[in-house]
């Protein structure tokens, strides 16, 4: 679904921009990734909008049969932020232990605590963690919207299946730029 609106009280989830990830094999260059969520974490911020970084530091609990993957250390830093997130104070912080940020977290809460009905999700990996928070969000009854640029995953079939198959049916999709001047034309007529 193309991007069409936003709620006047929209938060930004950044999903995985963390050091262990980022240097992952990713199908589009992870630094214009970077680069399009900084640009959108600076509008979110000058507006006075929240803003959520997500970092993985675990597995869920569960099967373990499948050799590596039951290991659940990481090497030292793996989890720490990206220095581009430029972390503020105000920032909401939510280490997962799943794929998506909601289900093993209290952001829910924190985010109807603060009266937000949308949000906009970046990050890594488009067909993994972005994909399983956009579920969530979903199912705990926020608007989404997905910033297509703005994401990307190790594999191109995965995430042209989350494009066009799953996303559409969670929210509206568009470009940094297109949720940018949406940001700018709510601004201008509150």
């Amino acid at each position: 679904m193309p991007l069409t609106t936003l709620d006047t009280n929209t938060a930004l989830i950044v999903v995985d921009l963390q050091k262990g990830i980022a240097a992952g094999n990713f199908i589009h260059p992870i630094g214009e990734v970077i680069g399009w969520t900084r640009t959108l974490l600076d509008l979110f911020r000058a507006k006075n909008l929240p803003v959520v970084l997500v970092n993985v530091a675990g597995r869920a609990p569960g099967r373990t049969e499948q050799g590596p993957r039951s290991n659940t250390s990481f090497p030292e830093g793996w989890a720490d932020l990206l220095p581009q997130l430029d972390r503020q104070p105000g920032d909401i912080v939510v280490t997962k232990r799943s794929w998506g940020a909601f289900a093993t977290t209290d952001l829910e809460l924190q985010l109807k605590a603060r009266g937000v009905t949308q949000v906009v999700i970046t990050g890594v990996a488009a067909s993994i963690g972005v994909e399983a928070t956009a579920r969530q969000a979903y199912e705990q009854g926020f608007n989404v919207t997905l910033a297509l640029d703005a994401m990307t995953d190790m594999s191109c079939e995965a995430q042209e299946y989350s494009i066009r198959h799953v996303f559409p049916r969670l929210g509206e999709t568009g470009s940094t730029q297109e949720i940018i001047s949406l940001l700018e034309r709510k601004s201008a007529a509150l």
